[in-house]
């Protein structure tokens, strides 16, 4: 998915939701777990139930990879389902040398066709060029995270008074531009966004932090919003985890509904 379609896609929506999916077989539904695949089951009543209501999906590999061949096949399944217009997003963390970054690659963007990796930049531009040779495919590189122990890297501050991961942003914008390249900006760290945005004014941002862990969407735009929104908010728990009954698949689209609506105002009240 290029660019246009992406920002066409957030106007058609009046969203710039992205859904998690965080699938723990500990706490999905446990009338699921008596199904021949409950990662998928659960993942599928979840797609079908909000897909009108977000522009992505985010898949997290740890919650895929701990099952093995099986939860490789759960994940692979998923993506069939998941419409064509929505935005894949592979939160993989990558970040290797070259010919190791290159195999991580191939694997998620032609194996698995997803849009979107998240790539960790500590190793250099070597370990993330290769990710960058995919058309419409995209990087969203780790900037300011919204862990708490973002601070004990990322926050460091330099001799010239500059934050680490201001160093980071300044230097990875140019190994591409805006078509290719996005950055995870936390929700936790609202005055720190406005800091981020002068820096790469028209980058798209992955937002990881409203709901469960604390961060605020009115804030988020007040500090995050450009010209063509440059927003993608995820939620995943808050959502997927919503309801844990037979029902769990309408209580997730009435929370995914909730945060769409305030989305749609908030566009709205900045000029979209």
């Amino acid at each position: 998915m290029n660019r246009q379609q992406l920002i066409s896609e957030i106007h058609r929506k009046k969203s710039f939701l992205c859904i998690g999916l965080d699938t723990d077989l500990k706490k999905i539904p446990s009338h699921l777990l008596d199904q021949e695949d409950p990662v998928f089951e659960f993942n599928r009543q979840i797609v079908e139930a909000t897909h009108d209501l977000c522009i992505a999906f985010k898949p997290n590999m740890a919650f895929y990879e701990i099952n093995g061949s099986t939860g490789w096949m759960s994940l692979e399944k998923t993506l069939k389902i998941i419409p064509e217009n929505i935005f894949k997003i592979a939160d993989a963390k990558r970040g290797d040398i070259g010919n190791t970054s290159t195999m991580y690659a191939e694997a998620f963007f032609k194996t698995l066709n997803f849009d979107a990796i998240t790539v960790a930049p500590y190793m250099g531009e070597d370990s993330v060029k290769p990710f960058l040779q995919f058309e419409n495919k995209w990087v969203i590189l780790l900037a300011l995270t919204s862990n708490s122990g973002s601070k004990d890297f990322q926050m460091l501050m330099s001799d010239q008074e500059e934050y680490f991961f201001s160093h980071v942003l300044e230097t990875a914008s140019s190994w591409s531009d805006n078509q290719k390249m996005m950055f995870v900006v936390g929700a936790t760290h609202p005055r720190m966004m406005e800091r981020v945005r002068a820096i790469v004014p028209d980058h798209f941002f992955l937002v990881p932090g409203i709901g469960a862990q604390g961060g605020s969407l009115e804030e988020v735009c007040k500090y995050g919003l450009n010209r063509e929104c440059g927003l993608i908010v995820n939620s995943s728990r808050d959502i997927i985890y919503a309801g844990n009954g037979k029902d769990f698949a309408e209580k997730a689209r009435d929370k995914a509904l909730a945060i769409q609506r305030q989305m749609s105002s908030l566009l709205e009240q900045n000029g979209f």
